[in-house]
């Protein structure tokens, strides 16, 4: 078993404005490190395998069940200082639990660990009122859109231009995607190869490419205007770090008028985004759920995107992500990630499938639908 918490809080010391007897009740937290199928990297990054972070929390009878993808280390914040700020909330309440964790993590610090630990507890906490009520999470946010488009994600450099070739082809053929996106920036002097190979692989379908931050400001440049012209490129992510704003912005302002930039997939707060907005640096605002503070999180981001008149786009995690992409206004599409994709069908019951490029949410199932296999899930489990 994982940590398991329990409240201990009698009725009568329950939160102001709760209501009687309905107040969490016990949570949960596992961790599971799962190796990849294939050595994978990108521009800046090298990994051989990846860690799942579960959470349950229990109210009413009903489990409802979040995750996000960080260390292990993660569990013992979840069970202690985040439980212990929530152990007494209303499970109907999740953004008040939200601000009460971000108030508890403040001399911890926020952002990485923290923030991942939060997602997961937000994510299962919204799970948990869908549950209760009986109605799937997509009906509960409220729809925009009732399918989500996606795109195929993968493409690592460590891939042979087989693997590379039949990879993005696999995503365009079996699943209709309009869009793939491979890594580059590992060996500059292979990129322009490498795109072009890709790009035969998918035909008039579009390619994106993602640097991670590998590149600098110029030679990032230089790139964007080589892949422009040799192979029709339209999303160019981290072209260079995505702390770097004045280079994004530079990069945007000055590439190709058809070449989108993107970045956000390391906010983990509102004010990342607000900031990322505000600086002109990006085409398309990413964020990611598992990240960012769970589905309450994901909505504020919403929010300012829309406020902005910049589209959002979900980075990985696709099933959890599903319900809310639904809710966000101004949703572009949806991260169609190997390494997520992979782990979520092996591990839950529900995970969505792809048809002709779109997930859809589905209605028939309470919550986000989607159903953990511990049995699974056993041989994986670190904590």
């Amino acid at each position: 078993m994982g940590a398991l918490v329990r409240a201990a809080t009698p009725p009568e010391a329950a939160r102001p404005g709760s209501r009687p007897g309905t107040n969490l009740a016990a949570l949960r937290a596992f961790a599971y490190t799962i190796p990849t199928d294939l050595p994978e990297a990108d521009g800046t990054f090298a990994w051989d395998s990846t860690t799942l972070v579960l959470v349950e929390v229990e109210a009413g009878g009903e489990t409802g069940t979040g995750y996000t993808y960080t260390t292990e280390a993660a569990v013992p914040l979840i069970t202690g200082a985040l439980w212990r700020a929530i152990r007494s909330w209303d499970p109907m309440d999740a953004p008040g639990a939200w601000r009460a964790m971000n108030v508890a993590v403040r001399n911890v610090g926020r952002d990485g660990i923290a923030a991942n630990a939060i997602s997961a507890v937000d994510t299962a906490l919204w799970d948990l009122k869908a549950r209760l009520l009986d109605q799937p999470l997509a009906l509960l946010f409220g729809r925009y859109r009732d399918a989500v488009p996606i795109y195929g994600s993968g493409g690592f450099t460590t891939y042979t231009h087989k693997q590379l070739s039949d990879q993005l082809a696999g995503w365009v053929e079996r699943d209709g995607c309009a869009w793939v996106k491979m890594k580059i920036g590992t060996h500059p002097e292979e990129d322009r190869e490498r795109v072009r190979i890709a790009k035969d692989a998918i035909g008039e379908r579009a390619l994106f490419v993602d640097a991670n931050g590998a590149y600098r400001t110029k030679q990032a440049l230089e790139f964007a205007e080589i892949f422009a012209r040799e192979a029709d490129i339209r999303w160019f992510e981290e072209p260079v770090s995505s702390d770097d704003l004045a280079g994004l912005r530079f990069i945007r302002r000055h590439a190709p008028a058809g070449i989108e930039v993107a970045a956000g997939e390391y906010g983990y707060d509102t004010d990342y985004f607000r900031i990322m907005l505000s600086s002109g640096a990006v085409d398309v605002q990413q964020a990611d759920v598992t990240r960012c503070g769970g589905y309450t999180g994901f909505l504020q981001a919403a929010a300012l995107c829309e406020a902005h008149h910049i589209d959002l786009s979900g980075h990985c995690a696709p099933s959890l992500h599903l319900p809310v992409a639904c809710a966000a206004p101004r949703f572009r599409h949806l991260e169609w990630f190997h390494d997520h994709v992979r782990i979520e069908h092996m591990l839950f019951e529900g995970a969505p499938r792809p048809k002709d490029g779109m997930i859809r949410p589905d209605l028939s199932r309470p919550g986000h639908g989607l159903e953990f296999k511990f049995k699974d899930a056993e041989r994986f489990r670190v904590a």
